[in-house]
């Protein structure tokens, strides 16, 4: 009569074989892997193409942000004159508050980023 092993017996004979082969390979990728280094061909290093990135894009966001909210004012402010009936002129007031408050906390957060950054210069070096 056959008696069936179980899972951890039939594993524990190979653990170790199984372990020296995984830290083989882990010391392998390390052991091979080249350093990396984080220039562009300008010599710019990681952290100032990142932040030259962020302030494009903010601006170019910033600019169309600007557009629209002129743009939807404009149809806001039409659809207030046009219209003959009073709820759909408080919707439309509505709006333009929204589209003035939303043009103010986009257009706001780069003013608050530009205003904090230069007073945490030179926090992110570490000197002993």
């Amino acid at each position: 009569m056959q008696t069936k092993e179980t899972f951890w017996g039939r594993l524990c004979p190979k653990l170790p074989r199984i372990y020296i082969r995984t830290m083989t390979a882990v010391l392998l990728c390390a052991a091979l892997a080249l350093p990396a280094m984080a220039t562009n061909a300008s010599g710019n290093d990681m952290w100032t193409v990142a932040q030259n990135i962020i302030v494009d894009v903010y601006n170019h966001i910033a600019g169309i942000s600007t557009v629209l909210a002129g743009l939807m004012s404009a149809v806001a402010v039409i659809g207030v004159k046009l219209t003959g009936n009073q709820h759909k002129a408080d919707q439309a007031w509505d709006w333009l508050k929204r589209i003035w408050v939303a043009w103010a906390i986009i257009n706001g957060i780069g003013a608050f980023i530009a205003y904090i950054t230069p007073q945490f210069s030179g926090f992110n070096t570490l000197t002993p």
